[in-house]
């Protein structure tokens, strides 16, 4: 019976790049030169960037099988269509 060795990420580092994201965010919130639709897309994306990372490495989905993340990720196209249906309402 062999025992494969997992390298174990660096879970400091993780965390100084999520607060380090979250500094960008609260930064590009405050841009009001912007225009709204730029604005939220801009935050979605760094929103969706730091679920990611906390997915991948908090919630160890980065050593897990692939059939682990595809069932993760099935519920994704579901919140995208929310987010969507947010943002068109917004604009309407």
């Amino acid at each position: 019976m062999e025992t494969t060795a997992r390298k174990h990420p660096n879970y400091v580092a993780v965390w100084f790049y999520l607060a380090v994201l979250t500094a960008v965010e609260i930064g590009v919130a405050f841009l009001s030169h912007l225009p709204k639709v730029v604005l939220m897309l801009a935050l979605i994306f760094l929103a969706i960037w730091k679920a990611l990372l906390v997915a991948l490495y908090f919630m160890h989905l980065r050593f897990e099988s692939n059939r682990l993340r595809i069932m993760a990720i099935a519920p994704l196209p579901l919140a995208v269509i929310l987010v969507l249906a947010v943002i068109t309402e917004y604009l309407w």
